[in-house]
């Protein structure tokens, strides 16, 4: 396979990125999309979906504990947790990480996907995959979310490709009120929102279409190296209000409880709450401005 061969990301126009491959380990064209796992010279193992980096080894854990551990955290006794995509088993190994998850379901609709992390990128989902709380289902999460129970679940996590192609169903009206339908009384459903300062729109649009359905409607940031362009935005929707105000020491009293506190590289508790406090420039976009 190549060697010492550039990749080029390029998800925005008239900007990208580039990698320097070491080897590459699969290219795969899956029902759904074009997948690829290379070495790298600088962020180890690369995952791509449709020519867009989805995960790296090297920043992996900024997105995936940001993802997991706020939500979790937030509500602080979710025992019942969906996740729709994150075909890489990182955000269900970081779920599986809080002793008070009971039952974790990840729908994925990629088989590939999933076949290929767990074959080059093992140490994504680790032992997620074994752990009997979890149920893997290679399937639509839109048919997964409508008919699935009410008050079935206590958190949403949405790990998804951006609204276009196979992740665009992921962002409608009718996905967000089923997640509503679905969600126990202080419930709550976090997503990728993308990058706002290159893509403001999804950020706008998404916050919008959960509006409808919740009644705080939020997002929360993270800096992912990889994820260029500025800060990552991450939706935030609640039937609870209360449960974005939770302050710094009753994070940390349940991340301790959780069994997270000191196993993170990212997140802390003053991050938690930090990354609600959002540049003017990401909160107009919640205001549809």
């Amino acid at each position: 396979m190549a060697i010492d061969s550039w990749v080029h990301e390029t998800l925005y126009a008239g900007w990208g990125q580039r990698f320097l491959v070491k080897r590459e380990l699969a290219r795969v064209k899956s029902a759904f999309q074009d997948i690829m796992v290379f070495e790298s010279h600088s962020h180890g193992r690369v995952l791509l979906l449709d020519g867009v980096v989805q995960i790296t080894e090297a920043d992996e854990f900024v997105y995936q504990e940001m993802l997991a551990h706020v939500p979790l955290l937030a509500h602080g006794a979710a025992k019942r947790v969906l996740i729709i995509g994150a075909g890489d088993g990182g955000v269900l190994r970081r779920v599986l990480q809080h002793g008070t998850t009971e039952r974790a379901v990840m729908v994925e609709i990629d088989g590939e996907v999933i076949r290929l992390a767990r074959e080059f990128m093992p140490g994504i989902g680790g032992d997620a995959w074994t752990d009997p709380r979890a149920e893997v289902i290679v399937g639509d999460g839109i048919d997964y979310v409508r008919q699935a129970p009410a008050a079935s679940f206590d958190a949403v996590i949405v790990d998804s490709t951006d609204p276009i192609g196979v992740g665009e169903v992921l962002f409608t009206d009718e996905f967000y009120a089923n997640c509503a339908r679905l969600l126990t009384g202080r419930g709550l459903v976090v997503n990728q929102c993308g990058v706002p300062f290159m893509q403001a729109d999804e950020l706008r649009e998404t916050s919008r279409r959960r509006a409808k359905s919740f009644p705080d409607v939020f997002a929360y940031v993270a800096a992912v190296p990889t994820y260029v362009g500025g800060f990552m935005t991450l939706g935030w929707a609640a039937k609870d209000a209360g449960l974005r105000e939770v302050g710094v020491e009753e994070i940390r009293r349940r991340a301790m409880a959780a069994g997270i506190l000191g196993t993170t590289r990212y997140w802390t508790p003053e991050i938690h709450q930090g990354a609600f406090n959002l540049p003017p420039y990401i909160a107009e976009q919640l205001s549809g401005r």
